[in-house]
């Protein structure tokens, strides 16, 4: 992952204002940076968005395609993600790149591996036959800390920007079962993002913790807490990341406050949303070259 280089006197200045819960631009140690949501960004896609959190830019793409059910799971679509980290820094180049974008990828499967997080069966077309696949591809164009919680957000939104076509299957007097495709673009099916977990990294620096780090604090953190948080403040699942350890009472802390950011995170993200979405076709377009 991308770093910069303090020195001890930097930390030291970063480390103390957290435990004042004054941080260096200014937030408490539970606020957010500005973010910046737009969907339907990306022409040739089912839905896409683009997030902008502080220095930390994403964009995510979504193409539904038809494929077969997994063995395991006959009556049921499915996920694929792939993360492409081309930011330009140095250290995400080559293998870097690829491990960081490998273990992004693996936290989404996990972040999505809840049964509720997204109706699955609704993607299917024809139990063990036909199924809609959706592809998820993310786009790391810049890193500027704190990026799984852009990440999610984006893919939140995204979701929520995707239109998959209705279809139909016909049977003819043999049995062959034939699918047809609705050629009205507006006869199409939306995804329930109800339940779509977003990620709340906590970072431990000090004797405290934060939420939404940036590169300098995330210098200064030795150890950081990954959740995954519904609308409702129900808990998905944690992953540990950073050398360093936590301690019992620390982990409580850090889930009571990823709970509490959490729903606040869904709420402003929903509010986004539904705003954009009732400009209609009126609404301003930035686009991911804006």
């Amino acid at each position: 992952m991308a770093s910069v280089v303090l020195s001890e006197a930097e930390k030291l200045y970063i480390v103390h204002g957290v435990q004042e819960d004054l941080r260096v631009d200014g937030r408490g140690c539970e606020d957010y940076r500005c973010a910046e949501v737009e969907t339907d960004v990306v022409s040739n896609t089912s839905g896409s968005a683009r997030v902008k959190l502080g220095e930390t830019d994403i964009l995510v793409g979504i193409k539904a395609e038809m494929g077969t059910p997994k063995l395991e799971k006959p009556d049921e679509g499915y996920l694929e993600f792939f993360v492409d980290c081309s930011s330009n820094s140095p250290e995400l180049e080559g293998r870097g790149g690829e491990e960081l974008g490998t273990d992004i990828a693996n936290t989404l499967y996990r972040v999505f591996s809840c049964e509720n997080s997204v109706d699955l069966k609704s993607l299917c077309i024809n139990p063990k036959e036909h199924c809609w696949v959706l592809y998820v591809d993310v786009l790391l164009l810049e890193c500027g800390g704190n990026i799984f919680d852009a990440i999610s957000i984006a893919v939140k939104a995204a979701l929520f920007n995707t239109r998959i076509p209705k279809v139909r299957v016909l049977e003819d007097e043999e049995g062959t079962k034939e699918i047809e495709l609705s050629d009205d673009p507006y006869d199409c099916i939306r995804l329930n993002v109800d339940e779509v977990p977003c990620i709340v990294t906590l970072s431990k620096i000090g004797y405290r913790h934060v939420v939404d780090a940036t590169l300098q604090e995330e210098a200064c953190s030795l150890a950081s807490l990954l959740i995954s948080v519904t609308s409702k403040g129900a808990i998905t699942s944690m992953k540990k990341v950073g050398k360093g350890s936590l301690d019992p009472e620390s982990i409580f802390e850090m889930m009571e406050t990823g709970q509490r950011v959490g729903k606040s995170l869904h709420i402003a993200l929903q509010k986004i949303l539904d705003e954009e979405e009732n400009l209609g076709t009126s609404r301003p377009k930035v686009g991911f070259l804006g």
